[in-house]
């Protein structure tokens, strides 16, 4: 490595599409930047790097702890905020047989 301080990325990691609720999304995740590009090994022909640091992911409560152990050790780090979560409006199931409704009946 050149001297340069690693970058790293502190960020809430999004829902699964498999996840319905709202367990390990509270948490902030520190992850470094690639320091190299990836290449083809020779014999498997799989991708891969001498830099292990991109299968380090440190998980964090809150993210002022995030950033304190970023600064503390030295790493020049990147804070991306959560995207804002839409408000879930409360579907009822008497709703589908309600004479007054705006929409079609589809099924």
């Amino acid at each position: 490595m050149s001297g340069l301080k690693p970058l790293a990325r502190i960020h809430r990691p999004p829902r699964s599409a498999m996840q319905a609720g709202r367990a390990n999304t509270q948490e902030w995740v520190l992850e470094y930047a690639p320091a190299e590009r990836l290449r083809l090994d020779p014999l498997t022909g799989w991708p891969g790097s001498g830099d292990t640091r991109n299968q380090v992911r440190l998980r964090f409560p809150t993210r002022e702890a995030a950033v304190a152990y970023a600064e503390a050790k030295g790493i020049s780090f990147e804070v991306e905020e959560p995207p804002r979560a839409k408000p879930i409006r409360p579907k009822v199931y008497a709703d589908n047989f309600r004479t007054n409704r705006g929409e079609n009946w589809t099924h």
